[in-house]
């Protein structure tokens, strides 16, 4: 099979196609042939060296969010050969998922609805449970509730919309002004230019923020919640300072450490069967071009995901 892998840390250049063995499964793995893999940024840090370094030091393959078809089920008896299944497996630790073929637990996959293409399948898994672990486990938001959305034009940020007001929320948004009109086909209920407006006298009263952004907006968000409210971050969940500031108010702070729970999965599939959650992809890449794909990632300010296929 072919994996891309990277031998130093660096830009995109350092990601080549190599040849490898197949991995074996463990007794409850499965054996997946993938068909489309999802981009993250987290991924363009790690392979640059900007981030904690979670695969260790290269040589290693990146990549968490796959979807594709069961090879083989090994003992597991949750999925047969042909299945198609999608998710998260073993995040933080390697999934090497940018590959032709990966092992996975089964317990960190779901089998992908019909309603989604591969290509969205693998768009969702750490999005989607980024969004939901913030607002549903964490975030406990309930109808009625009106929750803050910074980011809403991202890959989490976007999911995080629909989310919460599936949730029964009245939801709020901060994006460029450029991504407004994308923000709103989403269910967002406002959206507010972070570039012409200060969202600080924008909103108040709120019940939960999820911030995808960190830097000051994630202190700035204190001044927004209502008395008991909650702050929960994707990016900011290691600043002790920041903890005590929010608890000293008489608020509420928790950081996402995404984790890959089929129970969770389930719910986003549930979601997207009912049709009131779907992933945007920015752009679809092929396998060959994973370089292009990262200086995409590189860029920044995306709106939706980048997925490579295989």
């Amino acid at each position: 099979m072919r994996v891309i892998t990277q031998q130093r840390l660096g830009g995109p250049e350092v990601l080549t196609i190599v040849d490898a063995p197949e991995p074996q499964p463990l007794p409850t793995e499965v054996l997946v042939r993938v068909k489309a893999i999802g981009l993250n940024p987290l991924e363009a840090l790690v392979r640059a060296g900007e981030s904690p370094p979670l695969l260790g030091r290269p040589p290693f393959v990146l990549g968490w969010d796959i979807s594709g078809v069961v090879e083989e089920g090994s003992l597991t008896y949750r999925f047969r050969p042909g299945d198609e299944v999608f998710g998260m497996p073993l995040f933080p630790r390697a999934a090497s998922a940018y590959a032709e073929v990966v092992s996975a637990p089964a317990l960190h996959l779901v089998r992908k609805p019909a309603s989604l293409s591969h290509v969205e399948a693998a768009a969702l898994p750490v999005v989607g449970l980024t969004a939901w672990q913030g607002l549903v486990d964490l975030g406990g938001v309930r109808e009625g509730d009106r929750v803050l959305v910074h980011g809403g034009g991202g890959g989490v940020g976007h999911v995080a919309v629909q989310i919460a007001k599936a949730l029964g929320a009245h939801v709020i948004a901060t994006a460029s002004g450029s991504k407004r009109t994308f923000v709103e086909g989403f269910g967002a209920d406002e959206v507010i230019d972070y570039t012409a407006v200060d969202f600080t006298e924008a909103v108040r009263d709120i019940d939960v923020v999820l911030d995808t952004i960190g830097g000051d907006t994630v202190e700035r968000s204190l001044d927004v919640l209502r008395p008991g409210g909650h702050l929960v971050t994707a990016v900011a969940e290691g600043d002790t300072e920041l903890v005590a500031t929010y608890e000293a108010a008489g608020m509420r702070f928790s950081g996402i450490a995404v984790d890959p729970d089929p129970v969770a999965l389930r719910g986003l599939v549930e979601l997207v069967e009912q049709g009131r959650l779907r992933v945007h992809v920015r752009e679809t890449f092929p396998f060959e071009r994973v370089a292009d794909a990262h200086r995409m990632l590189d860029g920044g300010h995306l709106q939706g995901k980048l997925v490579l296929t295989v």
